[in-house]
């Protein structure tokens, strides 16, 4: 079974939404009580040490009275330490009576998480075998707890260091060293002087809604002539770029760079033939002291 189908199922079950026909009569859940998790995996967005996260847990039943449950860390599945990277609020929960929902609450410490790992937490659901619903395994939970570092727009500006698939196949350096600053009519924006050719700039947006997907977008601009890319003109003798929508392009707050797909074409000429290619940008910002042995270095 599709597996987000199959979700859907779960939360309907969990949710009990009435449906409201013509009579205005309510529709019901009256199957067999189950008690599970409401999802089998979490990614928490750790920003800080104060926020406290809600893994859900779900009855299809409600009850005249107090059902407690106990919540245990399963340390063989699990890479990420109590006391260390996440603390629980309690190893007991309890779904009240009349209710269908109560959660695991787990607060991560930010301090001691990094980049360059996802510790992860495995929680088991104490149920009878009685309750546990065959066909979910919803008694196990994964709990992913990912770093996120504060977006500040500002820590992109200044000296960057850009490599790329299209200089490394159309330029005599791999890499340049260029300079940036907020876009100031685009406050999610930064202008990137001189990206691959001097004289052209290009802007790249920061997406926020969702820091767990950072993404970057691009609208399609100039970056160059062709006489200066290639030599000669082709079509109307402008190089143009665009981020293609197929390909996720996205940026580090932690780590101060950007991944870019990007997608190099020639107006003016038939279809077909003016596409030079997608290529691989890396821009990865950097310190005044960095840049200044860089350009002591020819860039």
């Amino acid at each position: 079974m599709n597996k987000k189908i199959f979700l859907g199922m779960v939360a309907s079950l969990v949710m009990l939404a009435g449906l409201t026909s013509c009579e205005e009569q309510r529709t019901v859940y009256d199957g067999p009580l189950y008690i599970m998790f409401a999802d089998t995996l979490s990614v928490l967005g750790v920003e800080n040490s104060e926020e406290v996260f809600d893994i859900h847990i779900a009855a299809t039943q409600a009850s005249d009275k107090d059902r407690t449950l106990a919540v245990e860390v399963v340390d063989k599945e699990s890479s990420a330490i109590e006391g260390v990277h996440y603390t629980l609020e309690s190893n007991t929960v309890v779904i009240k009576a009349g209710e269908l929902a109560t959660s695991v609450r787990v607060r991560a410490i930010y301090d001691n998480l990094t980049i360059d790992e996802d510790p992860t937490l495995v929680l088991r659901l104490i149920t009878d075998d009685d309750v546990q619903w065959s066909l979910y395994e919803g008694n196990e939970t994964k709990v992913i707890l990912r770093k996120i570092c504060p977006f500040d727009i500002n820590a992109f500006t200044g000296y960057a260091v850009v490599t790329s698939t299209f200089l490394m196949d159309y330029s005599i350096k791999d890499m340049r060293l260029i300079t940036t600053e907020v876009d100031p009519e685009d406050s999610t924006a930064v202008i990137l002087h001189d990206y691959f050719y001097d004289g052209y700039d290009m802007k790249v947006r920061f997406t926020t809604e969702d820091m767990l997907n950072p993404l970057i977008e691009m609208d399609d601009q100039t970056m160059a002539t062709t006489g200066e890319a290639f030599g000669t003109i082709y079509g109307d003798g402008m190089l143009h770029a665009y981020q293609p929508s197929s390909l996720v392009s996205y940026y580090s707050s932690c780590e101060k760079f950007i991944f870019q797909y990007m997608t190099v074409w020639v107006p003016g000429m038939a279809e077909g033939t003016n596409v030079v290619g997608t290529f691989i940008n890396a821009v990865e910002w950097i310190s005044d002291d960095e840049a200044r042995i860089l350009k002591n270095q020819g860039y």
